[in-house]
């Protein structure tokens, strides 16, 4: 039973706490806070410092690639004359195919380099698949959270509209009729009148429970009557505005849980589809090159330079952003609390005492619609008393008036029970359980997906600057079309070669 009446709680993961650790500069160069301002620029230009970090290693690695092709391109080029002896010496004495001397030690170098860079490729694969999976493991938890609430707040909403309708249809309907029936008895008439008057309170009680009395009264007018205004309890990343379920009568709005998880589902659709197609990419890039090397085509390896120069920029491009990305989100994930309050306060004007109770579901904070709900349920219970004498004292004299004590009786047994389903439903422990399953699919399956995203990205980067590097290796290595021409007339021309292949070809012909 102690575990049942657990409040369940959240606490920052450890790499929200070292992400959210990590010092911020602006522009110029100057230490700023780390509280997550979305809104601010300030706070943006942070993000684009450490993003510019990704900036800052493509260009290293264009640096380092520019080097090796330097190196390649000019160094080796005086040593091709000095070279080119001792390569026809290799060449004399392996059988004709030239790969056991200096080109084939070249070769061996350039395969184990491009092996290396493959294997490594593969590694980053590996990883950026898991952490694709985890963060939209996270994501579903997300969303799913914020369907939940979103089924939350409309039954309130529901609740709150049938049981509002329902008294004013007894007011309206047999509450007259009995007023007009009992007009010749005071005592019956002021018990009616007093049911009106009660079910009135009632209305105006259920009208009052509102979480954003600013915007509905902006939307409907002070006279209207509204739902169960009840701002998000769930987290929301940086680019989802904070949320509130519609009144009654209204469309859904930009503000609903159910419009932000229809938004963050949609979008992670196309997050993880483009993650997909750059895993796919790399590995047809690392397929390419073993399939270079193997058949020691040039066409090939043009190709898969291209691709590899592609998957180069696409690497670091996506390292940057998933840089940024996960320290907004360590900042929003080391205190949510702080910043889901203050921007709902500021959009909807919600009072920051029914924000605290479903946020944190404290056993020290009392609802802040108790008040309203006691004074409800007395109300009700009164009107209960009230049709009760008249049932046994008034249907005697004024037989008549049965039928409309029927209708208000019922109306009255069908707003009590959605009266207990509302006060259940109005607990802070379904919104807040809501909540915290929504963070910790955010801050837990999210945060350590976006990880692992950003070593694949940091370890593809490398493999492919390592590719990149080795390629001009590769083509110094490769033998041209006209060095296979010149070899094909040499062994097709070689006189000993044709007298043994004559002389094989005899022995196998036992009768000749």
């Amino acid at each position: 039973m102690a575990a049942m009446t657990t409040v369940p709680s959240y606490t920052p993961s450890l790499w929200v706490r070292v992400c959210h650790a990590l010092p911020r500069l602006d522009l110029t160069m100057q230490m700023k806070d780390n509280i997550f301002v979305p809104d601010s620029w300030e706070y943006q230009q942070t993000l684009l410092v450490l993003s510019s970090l990704s900036a800052i290693a493509l260009v290293i690695s264009l640096l380092v690639v520019l080097s090796f092709l330097i190196h390649y391109c000019c160094c080796h080029r005086g040593d091709r004359s000095e070279g080119s002896e001792e390569e026809e010496e290799d060449e004399d004495a392996s059988t004709g195919h030239g790969y056991s001397g200096k080109k084939g030690r070249g070769i061996c170098c350039v395969t184990w380099v491009a092996v290396a860079a493959v294997t490594l490729c593969c590694v980053a694969i590996g990883i950026g698949f898991y952490g694709n999976s985890e963060a939209n493991d996270g994501m579903y938890q997300l969303t799913s959270s914020l369907l939940t609430a979103n089924y939350t707040l409309a039954s309130i909403d529901l609740l709150i509209s049938d049981t509002i309708s329902g008294l004013q249809l007894s007011v309206s309907g047999p509450l007259t009729s009995m007023e007009e029936l009992f007009t010749g008895s005071k005592p019956f008439l002021v018990s009616t009148r007093n049911c009106r008057r009660l079910s009135e309170n009632v209305i105006n009680l259920l009208s009052s429970i509102s979480m954003a009395r600013a915007s509905v009264d902006a939307g409907l007018g002070n006279d209207s009557i509204s739902g169960a205004s009840i701002i998000p309890l769930t987290p929301v990343p940086p680019s989802v505005a904070p949320t509130v379920v519609p009144t009654s009568g209204l469309m859904p709005s930009p503000f609903s849980p159910g419009w932000a998880a229809n938004t963050l589902m949609a979008n992670e659709d196309y997050r993880w589809l483009s993650y997909v197609l750059l895993l796919l990419l790399d590995l047809i890039v690392c397929l390419f090159i073993l399939l270079g090397l193997a058949k020691q085509a040039r066409w090939l390896l043009i190709l898969m330079t291209v691709l590899a120069w592609l998957a180069l920029f696409l690497s670091w491009g996506s390292l940057g952003l998933e840089t940024a990305t996960v320290v907004a989100l360590s900042d929003f994930c080391s205190d949510p609390n702080t910043f889901v309050v203050n921007s709902t306060h500021f959009n909807t004007g919600t009072s920051s005492d029914v924000l605290d109770y479903y946020l944190t579901c404290s056993r020290r904070m009392n609802s802040p619609f108790q008040q309203l709900l006691t004074q409800s349920q007395r109300a009700l219970s009164n009107i209960h008393t009230q049709l009760s004498s008249l049932d046994r004292n008034a249907l005697t004299q004024f037989p008549k008036a049965e039928k409309s004590l029927r209708e208000v009786q019922q109306i009255l047994n069908s707003t009590e029970g959605n009266f207990h389903q509302l006060v259940a439903l109005l607990n802070c422990r379904g919104l807040n359980k809501d909540y915290i399953d929504s963070l910790k699919g955010l801050c837990y399956d999210g945060m350590e997906g976006l990880l692992y995203l950003s070593l694949y990205s940091f370890l593809s980067a490398l493999a492919f600057t390592a590719i990149l590097c080795s390629l001009p290796g590769a083509w110094r290595s490769f033998p041209s079309e006209s060095e296979e021409y010149e070899d094909s007339d040499s062994e097709s021309e070689d006189p000993f070669t044709s007298h043994q292949d004559s002389k094989r070809f005899l022995q196998w012909q036992p009768w000749l």
